[in-house]
């Protein structure tokens, strides 16, 4: 587009101001920015740094576990690959600021420097040959004044003269307009083209930083995910022992004995000793603490519970067989000892008489929490008033009550127990409950 010189020289003047007022200060702001940048990743990989380091450390933790091991490993493979990349972003930017900054800062003081003196000597050198034109132009019209008189002729050569003198300055200041137009657009791209050069190059080493980063993680993402995905799976091992606890164990030898001995055999015979007798006894009963007379009582009543086993006459006119096994609970502990045939036991077990009649103070019977069965002393027990009743071989109906007395033990009727009040309730009695004792006959009513 073709312009005059005059507005190409203000092309060329607004061109040199562009770069000295607007670039060049932009250029200042743009390395304090890039410093500033530069310290954020600087601060953000060494962030980076300590947070998978701690990362690392939970990874460490994991490993002892013998269920998280694997887990444990992923975090600390994670956590290094993390730093890999931190620690190459911030090599990074160490080319950068080395790359880019310092040039950029550098150029900046130079430039400013070197525009203003070449703006300077632009202006100066067309101020000069400004003038110089105007002064032969002057010049041609005083000499066309005074060529309208008389000797006129004698005025065309000099005037002749100065038309080239004129049209040649003319023609220099244009090739100086234009020449200082290419110098200051010359200048300008430069600039630009210096500041993509090195973004370019910036850019460039960002990406291989990316590539470099998705080759190290994309490798080790699948095996990573592969290894979380599933919260339920547990290591062979850690299931091994798992069904290992889960294995019910096998019941004692001991009592695999007691049971094969009393259940192939029969009960063994009763020790050949008198059971020791408890003086303490006398504490929780003045009178036999088992509704069973002894073995040389055995036979003199028929129609007493003492003989070890229920009326048959009056369950077998009903129809229904009623096998009732008597049960005691254990006032003192007792050890076997070395002997197979006798019961161990603790202070308060339960347990069921298997022969209901007396040999020497010793009782048969079986425990109710081991089902160990043995021989014992029977002033270690007293009787249990609950009673067990297993119905078999249902005949006719029963249409009448079947009524069993238990012996009586010398326990007041009216005796009464004191309990403290609840701990846990939201209504608790200001004053002990008054709870009354059974009594110790019990009436077993069957239909």
């Amino acid at each position: 587009m073709a312009r005059d010189p005059e507005h190409v020289s203000k092309l060329t003047e607004s061109t040199f101001k562009n770069v000295m007022d607007q670039f060049n200060p932009g250029l200042r702001n743009l390395v304090n920015l890039g410093k500033s940048y530069e310290k954020s990743v600087t601060a953000m990989a060494l962030a980076g740094k300590a947070y998978f380091d701690a990362v690392s450390k939970i990874g460490e933790t994991a490993i002892v576990s013998p269920v998280s091991r694997e887990l444990g490993v992923v975090l600390m493979e994670i956590a290094e690959a993390q730093k890999k990349v931190h620690s190459d972003l911030e090599d990074n930017f160490k080319r950068f600021h080395r790359d880019v900054i310092i040039e950029l800062e550098k150029k900046t003081e130079m430039d400013v420097k070197y525009m203003n003196a070449t703006f300077k000597r632009y202006q100066s050198e067309h101020k000069v040959k400004q003038e110089s034109l105007d002064r032969s132009q002057t010049d041609l019209k005083k000499l066309r004044r005074k060529s309208q008189g008389k000797h006129s002729s004698k005025y065309e050569l000099r005037e002749n003269e100065y038309l080239q003198t004129i049209s040649s300055r003319q023609m220099d200041m244009q090739k100086f307009i234009a020449d200082g137009c290419r110098e200051a657009l010359l200048e300008e791209k430069r600039r630009f083209c210096f500041l993509a050069d090195k973004h370019c190059m910036f850019s460039c080493q960002i990406s291989n930083f990316y590539e470099n980063a998705k080759e190290i993680l994309s490798v080790k993402i699948p095996t990573w995910q592969e290894k979380c995905s599933d919260i339920t799976k547990v290591p062979d091992s850690v299931v091994s022992m798992i069904e290992g606890l889960s294995v019910v164990p096998q019941q004692s030898p001991l009592v695999d004995h007691y049971n094969r001995v009393n259940v192939d055999s029969g009960p063994p015979p009763a020790p050949p000793l008198k059971a020791q007798f408890s003086p303490l006894a006398n504490m929780f009963n003045q009178e036999p603490t088992f509704p069973f007379n002894s073995s040389s009582d055995h036979n003199s009543d028929q129609g007493s519970i003492g003989d070890g086993s229920l009326s048959r006459s009056t369950s077998q006119s009903s129809g229904l067989n009623v096998s009732k096994k008597f049960r005691v609970r254990t006032i003192f502990p007792h050890t076997a000892g070395n002997n197979n045939t006798l019961l161990s036991f603790d202070e308060g077990d339960i347990i069921t008489l298997l022969i209901q009649e007396e040999k020497d103070g010793w009782l048969y019977g079986e425990l109710e929490n081991t089902q160990q069965r043995g021989w014992f002393p029977s002033s270690y027990c007293r009787t249990y008033t609950e009673s067990v009743v297993s119905n078999s071989n249902l005949g006719t109906p029963v249409h009448r009550l079947s009524t069993i007395s238990l012996p009586e033990t010398e326990e007041d009727d009216d005796e009464t127990v004191l309990l403290p009040p609840p701990d846990y309730s939201d209504n608790a009695p200001s004053s002990p409950v008054v709870l009354s004792m059974p009594s110790p006959v019990n009436t077993v009513e069957m239909l």
